[in-house]
């Protein structure tokens, strides 16, 4: 008698759970905060970057504002990341590229998401099976020149290793540098086990170590060395604000290194929702018609169109890969190779 009266009740305080359990995750859904915090580096929030013309446009479409925070350059970032772990304020990394990408994984701080529009992406800028990490723009490391300071530029790798460059170089660091690790990567692309002798052999040409992008193209604009570590897409730039041709990316006979920028959702996001109305965001025809014109890079979407300025960009013939595993750990290693030349 008395288990028969006790089911009726059991079940109905079941039920009573499940409905208030149901309406506190509806709450929690209605009432996450219209905000979305995005970790990057410091040019993409700068007043020339893709964040300030991209910002706008989300909110507009959203309601969702974006608040940016800037970690320094890519290898900065990824630094602070790992630093913070799972009590980082941001939703959403945007800036970490391909050669910095296995160690961003390795540390499972990522969830799954793919976006809409994920499809049309290329299948070899999806650097991740599981779009933990997701390509929205791509380009090509390379050295760029500034032909009113120097008459006869390099034409290779090796020719940056001549007398004739001496102390005209800048370089970028590769421990903080996304830039710096792709120069990195570029030369054991082409030299293999001979990169070290390389870096040895291209201290004399150095002028600096700059720690980041930002500081290193600042430098050569200035004047300091008529050569510079930096992307393919330059020339395209200095068109369209500049309307001079001066600088010059050089297309060098070893060919060109890709890099492949992305973003990626942390698993502890604090507003999940809104995180992936971002995702779908970057990779919209809306946003990625903003890349060419703010980052100087290609957009991933295939149907987005280049302004006419990218006739001065370089989109080299011959493309390098390499296998990024242990790269990180041995930018180290390079930049005490030049450390005579800081």
């Amino acid at each position: 008698m008395r288990m028969s009266h006790q089911r009726p009740q059991l079940f109905f305080l079941a039920s009573l759970i499940a409905l208030a359990m149901s309406l506190s995750i509806t709450a929690c859904t209605k009432s996450e905060a219209p905000e979305l915090v995005v970790y990057t580096y410091d040019s993409f929030v700068s007043e020339w970057g893709a964040g300030p013309k991209l910002a706008p446009l989300f909110e507009a479409a959203t309601g969702i504002k974006l608040r940016f925070v800037s970690k320094g350059d890519g290898g900065q970032l990824l630094s602070a990341l790992l630093l913070e772990k799972d009590r980082s304020e941001a939703d959403v990394v945007l800036g970490l590229d391909n050669f910095l990408a296995p160690k961003a994984l390795a540390s499972s701080l990522f969830r799954a998401y793919e976006p809409s529009g994920y499809a049309a992406i290329p299948a070899e800028l999806k650097l991740d099976a599981k779009a933990r990490l997701v390509p929205y723009d791509y380009g090509y490391f390379a050295i760029v020149w500034d032909s009113a300071k120097l008459p006869s530029p390099p034409a290779s790798l090796e020719d940056l290793t001549k007398g004739e460059y001496a102390k005209k170089l800048i370089l970028l660091d590769p421990r903080t540098s996304t830039p710096g690790l792709g120069f990195l990567a570029w030369t054991k692309a082409v030299y293999g086990a001979g990169w070290k002798d390389y870096w040895r052999r291209l201290r004399p040409s150095v002028l600096t170590l700059a720690p980041g992008w930002d500081q290193g193209y600042g430098l050569f604009t200035s004047g300091e060395a008529p050569l510079v570590l930096s992307y393919a897409a330059d020339g395209a730039y200095h068109l369209e604000y500049e309307k001079t041709e001066r600088y010059k990316a050089l297309p060098f006979s070893d060919g060109l290194l890709r890099q492949v920028e992305t973003a990626g959702i942390l698993a502890k996001a604090k507003h999940p929702g809104n995180a992936e109305k971002f995702m779908d965001f970057l990779v919209s025809e809306t946003a990625q018609r903003e890349l060419p014109l703010t980052q100087w890079m290609y957009p991933v979407l295939p149907s987005a169109s280049l302004p006419e300025s990218y006739r001065a960009a370089l989109k080299p013939d011959k493309v390098l890969e390499l296998d990024p595993e242990g790269l990180v750990e041995e930018a180290l290693e390079a930049a005490e190779l030049l450390s005579a030349a800081k």
